[in-house]
Formats: structure tokens, sequence, C-alpha cells
């Protein structure tokens, strides 16, 4: 919907599959120059990486803003959206929930990157945290639980508490290159382990 009005009442159509296709190529390649370059890295970088034209970007996302929300709630998505599929095809509920911790800090680096432009006044962001909580909270939770009902891990963790431990352990790794803060969480993952 735009300024005048135009559209109101109408419901909007869903998007072409090639259209969706092309927009998540587009915040993917953000994505990636955003880790790289930060979040004010020019529409061009972002426009060569997605081999697209820089009014394509502009087309579907007027503003930097826009184009930061929208990158933060597809890799929000993407992540949720892994968790069922990881525990369909993986060996074990364990095994599924290490390589959905692995995507959670993938996905926790970028948003570092994102953090201080997150805290700003622009009422686009207020929301964006509650949106993380809803999606990936109840995700984190059904592979804990799994892994629990498999006699895998220890069952007194909740999810919440997981994930802002991995979350704290994330917390500066890229000012710091000695700092690795996926050999942390992987231990941080191995301490769920039952023993045998």
């Amino acid at each position: 919907m735009n300024d005048r009005g135009e559209g109101a009442g109408r419901a909007a159509r869903p998007k072409r599959t090639d259209a969706r296709r092309n927009e998540e190529t587009l915040l993917d390649a953000a994505a990636a120059v955003f880790v790289t370059s930060g979040v004010e890295a020019p529409v061009r970088d972002i426009a060569a990486k997605a081999g697209v034209g820089m009014g394509t970007i502009y087309r579907h996302f007027p503003t930097r803003a826009d184009l930061i929300i929208a990158v933060y709630r597809h890799q929000v998505d993407a992540c949720a959206e892994a968790g069922p599929t990881l525990l369909a095809t993986s060996a074990t509920p364990y095994a599924a929930l290490q390589r959905w911790i692995d995507l959670f800090v993938d996905f926790l680096v970028t948003k570092h990157g994102l953090a201080a432009v997150l805290q700003s006044d622009n009422t686009g962001f207020e929301t964006l945290h509650a949106y993380f909580l809803d999606r990936l909270v109840p995700v984190c939770a059904h592979l804990l639980d799994a892994a629990a009902g498999a006699g895998e891990i220890r069952s007194d963790l909740a999810a919440y508490e997981l994930m802002r431990g991995v979350g704290n352990l994330c917390i500066g790794a890229d000012g710091d290159a000695r700092y690795d803060p996926r050999r942390l969480v992987e231990l941080l993952i191995a301490g769920l382990r039952r023993p045998s």
C-alpha cells in the first residue's frame, strides 16, 4: 500500500514463486554484505552480490530500514523452518539440535552486526525482538524436548535459557579474531548430554 491509500481494502496477492525466490536471493545477499561490510554498506554492493540492479532493491525495499527488517525476519524464518526439517532428517534428535544450534549461531553473527541499528528509534524495529522469540523459542524447545525424550540430553534446561547462553557466547565474536564462539557453543551443547 502506498501513501495515497491505493490498494486499500484489497487483499495482497500472493507473490509468484519466481518473485519469492528472487526476493530470497536478494535478502541472502544483503545479509552476507551486512556481515562483511555492516548495515551501512552501499546498496550497489548488495545489488552486485544478488546479481540485480539497484532499482530492483529499491522497488522491494524503499528504505534501508525496510531492507534491514526484511533481512532480519528472513533469517529468523529460515532458522525457525530448519528445526523441523533437521529433526526429520538427522540421525538423532540430539544431532538435529546440534545442527540447529549451528544455524542459530550463524544467525546471531548477522544479528550482532545489525544490533546497533535494531536498537534505533525506528518504529519498524520495535517488534523484531518479539518476533525473534515467538518464532525461535518454540523451535528450540521442540528440539530439546525431542532429544530429552530420546534420553540423549538432560531435561532441565529451558529453550530460552539455552538460546540466551548461546547468544552470550557469540557476543564480541566479530571483534576478536582469537575468539571462536563456535568452539564454546560446541562445549555447551556437549554438556547437555546425559552421562552414559
